[in-house]
Formats: C-alpha cells, structure tokens, sequence
C-alpha cells in the first residue's frame, strides 16, 4: 500500500510544468543527506484512486503534471496511479516519477510516465540542478526514456 504525507504545488521539478508533487513515504533508500527523510518512515495517509482524486480535483485548474515522489517499495503501485491518471484525466495532465533506484528495473512502467527521474541522491554530487549530479531526468517518448536537461 501506498502512503503519502503530504504534496505541493512546484516548479522546477518537471521541466516546463506547473507539478503537483506528491510525497510517497516508505523509502527503501537511506540517501546521505536526503532532504526528506521522514519519508523513510512508514508514515502518512494511504494513496489509493479516491484520495488521488480528492488531490488532483483541488488542484485540477492550476497544475498540468502529477509527480509521484517516491514510492520505490512498490513500484507497481505508482505505475497503477499514474494509469489512473491518464485515464482520468489523459490529455490535460502529464505524469512524472521520481525514484531513488539507479536505473528503472521494471521497463512495463514506461507507458504510465511522462517523465522519470531516477538515480539515488549522493550528496557530494548534489541533485538535478548540478552538473556532477547521477541522477537523470528522462522524457518517456513512444517507450523510449530520452534524457532531459534541467
């Protein structure tokens, strides 16, 4: 099952997109110097298609992407949402993942994405913003991941 604890409204985390980020709790990861790490914990309120919906509706007119940040220890269940997401509202809405794994293990979850980030946070090589950084940020184009620049 997943948890979320809590979401915002960004700017920078998807490229060109107003994006409603949503923070996944239950991280496998234990990155040094991650910036949220309550959300190694087993906490929070449970995400399934309702509570999705109650989110997305309050936001609908002011975002154009729902980012799931997170939610690494069931994977399957991000792709499920993002799913529902663009079935309920396909063509209005983009979706994004951001996953602490290093490269995206279940390759099936590319049609649920716009946009993928993965790639652990190591802290002496800083985050998306820095050009040392390993983390990648793709764009998902016909099942393809092309990489995009922040």
């Amino acid at each position: 099952m997943l948890k979320y604890t809590d979401y915002d409204v960004v700017f920078r985390e998807v490229p060109d997109e107003v994006t409603l980020a949503i923070n996944l709790s239950n991280c496998p990861h234990r990155c040094r110097g991650c910036h949220s790490p309550q959300l190694q914990q087993d906490i929070g309120e449970e995400l399934d298609e309702r509570a999705l919906s109650l989110i997305v509706e309050r936001y609908l007119t002011a975002v154009t992407c729902v980012c799931f940040m997170g939610g690494d220890a069931d994977s399957q269940a991000v792709g499920c949402l993002a799913d529902f997401v663009k079935k309920r509202w396909g063509g209005q809405l983009k979706t994004a993942w951001y996953s602490g794994n290093n490269e995206l293990y279940n390759k099936s979850l590319l049609n649920s994405f716009d946009f993928i980030k993965i790639g652990e946070y190591i802290e002496t090589l800083g985050g998306l913003d820095k050009s040392t950084t390993n983390q990648r940020l793709y764009r998902v184009v016909g099942g393809d991941m092309i990489e995009c620049r922040m």
